[in-house]
């Protein structure tokens, strides 16, 4: 579809948030689809994570964004769909790719929203593909588990926060569920959930640097929980790292059930973003240092520090793959 002015932010840039959620949007159909293909039970695809997803590339007001998605594993219980964006200026015709995603999804019941089906096997072209679709398989349900033991962190206000801290830039967006957020089954679309995670680092970014932010990249986004229609969820953001052209915001969703649920809040997805800072020109711009004041500042930031230099040298490996072959 085209890109119009209020899926961008003030410098023309299309908000990472609504290509997140185009991007989910193809995982979910066509995983759904699959799940469906075979006679049995009827379900619907719930999204449980998306890998490191990277912003190659700005799409802007008045292009093209053609999204197509493949299903690339499949384990008993759940789907690996590789999404890929391609923007396309419709005046000259150019095309680039801006986005390749791996998201991973399950199939719950239509009956029961408790109930995850089993996934029809899909046809590999090689038994090294299922092997290597295996690894991934065992590698993001193991990352999974330990992000999900590490999420007790709460974020409380600061009263006359100095600039450049992290109480200075921390942002939270309180959301009442609603039905035209939600799937069949009555809890909310993943990309509905990462677009407002998008926001508020937005938001967090911009504070923190006073200049036009876009996104960068996506760590993991883990969605551990489902969120029911009438829940009131509290999206938290808060800077952790900054480099000196990037900065990383660590962002999680609260749900608290509203409507006939006696449980109390609980955490549903927590993820980092990673934002750089452009001029009026689209150049990078230096950002700010973080001012850590307390102890766990100080850990967040040097865990941060940890991502951002293993992301480094990851890339750099891959750069020096590439020039051999």
């Amino acid at each position: 579809r085209i890109m119009r002015p209020d899926d961008a932010n003030i410098a023309g840039n299309v908000h990472g948030g609504t290509i997140l959620k185009m991007i989910e949007e193809a995982g979910a159909i066509i995983s759904t689809r699959h799940c469906n293909s075979q006679a049995g039970e009827p379900c619907v695809a719930a999204l449980a994570r998306v890998e490191r997803t990277d912003f190659l590339s700005p799409m802007c007001i008045g292009e093209v964004a053609n999204v197509s998605a493949e299903i690339t594993y499949t384990s008993r219980h759940s789907v690996e769909v590789q999404v890929n964006v391609m923007s396309e200026n419709i005046l000259t015709g150019a095309k680039k790719l801006t986005n390749k995603a791996t998201l991973w999804y399950v199939p719950l019941s239509l009956k029961n929203v408790n109930k995850v089906l089993e996934v029809p096997p899909i046809q590999y072209a090689r038994k090294e593909q299922e092997d290597e679709g295996k690894k991934r398989y065992e590698e993001q349900k193991l990352d999974r588990l330990e992000t999900k033991q590490r999420n007790g962190d709460v974020m409380l206000p600061v009263i006359n926060p100095e600039p450049h801290t992290v109480g200075y830039s921390q942002s939270s967006l309180i959301h009442l569920v609603g039905p035209s957020d939600c799937t069949l089954l009555g809890f909310v679309h993943g990309g509905v959930t990462m677009k407002l995670m998008d926001e508020v680092a937005g938001i967090v970014a911009a504070r923190h640097c006073k200049t036009n932010i876009v996104t960068a990249s996506v760590d993991a986004i883990n969605f551990h929980e489902k969120i029911k229609k009438g829940c009131v969820i509290t999206v938290s953001g808060r800077m952790t790292f900054t480099s000196n052209k990037s900065m990383e915001i660590e962002v999680f969703v609260d749900a608290d059930p509203f409507v006939d649920e006696p449980r109390e809040r609980y955490r549903a997805v927590s993820a980092f973003f990673t934002y750089v800072s452009l001029s009026k020109e689209g150049k990078p711009l230096p950002v700010p240092q973080l001012l850590t004041e307390t102890e766990d500042e100080k850990r967040r930031f040097e865990e941060g520090k940890g991502r951002y230099l293993q992301t480094k040298a990851k890339r750099q490996a891959q750069m020096e793959q590439a020039a051999q072959q």
